[in-house]
C-alpha cells in the first residue's frame, strides 16, 4: 500500500519554515450539500501512522485518525461554503474560497501552503499546488481526512432534517439511491441547483 510522505515538508523545514500547512476540500463532486474544506499544520515531531488520502480509507479509519491529527497537530481548521453559495459563484470559486478562508482559520499563521491542485492568489503566503497532494502528501491527506470526516458529520445532520434522501449513507454523491429519491421526491433546499441531474429535474418541473 503507498501511503504519502513528509519528504516536501522537510524540504521546506530545512529552508527555515516551521508552520506548514496542508489543505485540500471534501465534496467537490456531490449533488447536495456543502464543500468543506481543512487546513493542518502537522507537528513533526509527532507521528501519525496510517494517513493516506481520505478516499483510501473505511469510515472508522478516517475517524480514528481525524482524532490524532486534532490531538497532535500545530493547528488545524476548516471551512464550509454551502451549496447555496456554490450554485451563486460556481463550484471551482467555491472550492478556492473554502481552502482560502481554511487557510485563513488557522489560529497559527503558515509560513507555507501544500495545496492538492490549488493556490491563492489573494493570500500573501508561498504556495505549492501538488497534482494530486493528497496521495503523495503527509500534511494534505491529512486535510482531507479532516475534511471527510467534519464532511460526514454535516451530511448526517442534513440527513435527520431530510430523511427522505439517504444522505447518511452516501453523504449527497450521485448514487443509484439517490438518484432514485431525487425522481422520487424532487430536490429538496440543499441540493446544488446548477449540478445535473438536479438541474434537468427543476427544468421539467418548470415546464
Amino acid at each position: 500500500m503507498f501511503y504519502p510522505n513528509l519528504r516536501q515538508e522537510k524540504k521546506l523545514a530545512k529552508k527555515g519554515l516551521k508552520y506548514i500547512a496542508g489543505v485540500d476540500e471534501a465534496g467537490r463532486g456531490s449533488w447536495a450539500g456543502p464543500i468543506v474544506a481543512a487546513a493542518v499544520i502537522m507537528d513533526p515531531q509527532r507521528k501519525i501512522k496510517g494517513i493516506k488520502d481520505s478516499k483510501l480509507l473505511r469510515s472508522p479509519d478516517r475517524k480514528k485518525l481525524f482524532e490524532e491529527i486534532a490531538e497532535s497537530a500545530v493547528a488545524w481548521s476548516i471551512s464550509v461554503i454551502s451549496n447555496d453559495i456554490i450554485d451563486k459563484i460556481g463550484i471551482n470559486q467555491a472550492n478556492i474560497l473554502a481552502m482560502q478562508q481554511a487557510i485563513q482559520n488557522l489560529p497559527t499563521r503558515p509560513d507555507h501552503i501544500l495545496a492538492d491542485g490549488l493556490c491563492f492568489r489573494e493570500i500573501d503566503i508561498p504556495c505549492d499546488n501538488i497534482i494530486n497532494g493528497d496521495y503523495k502528501i503527509t500534511s494534505i491527506a491529512a486535510a482531507s481526512i479532516v475534511a471527510k470526516v467534519k464532511r460526514d458529520e454535516l451530511m448526517d445532520q442534513l440527513d435527520e432534517i431530510y430523511p427522505a434522501y439517504g444522505f447518511k449513507h452516501h453523504k449527497g454523491y450521485g448514487t443509484e439511491h439517490h438518484h432514485h429519491m431525487l425522481m422520487e421526491y424532487g430536490p429538496c433546499k440543499i441540493h446544488r441547483k446548477t449540478f445535473e441531474p438536479i438541474k434537468f429535474l427543476l427544468e421539467i418541473s418548470q415546464k
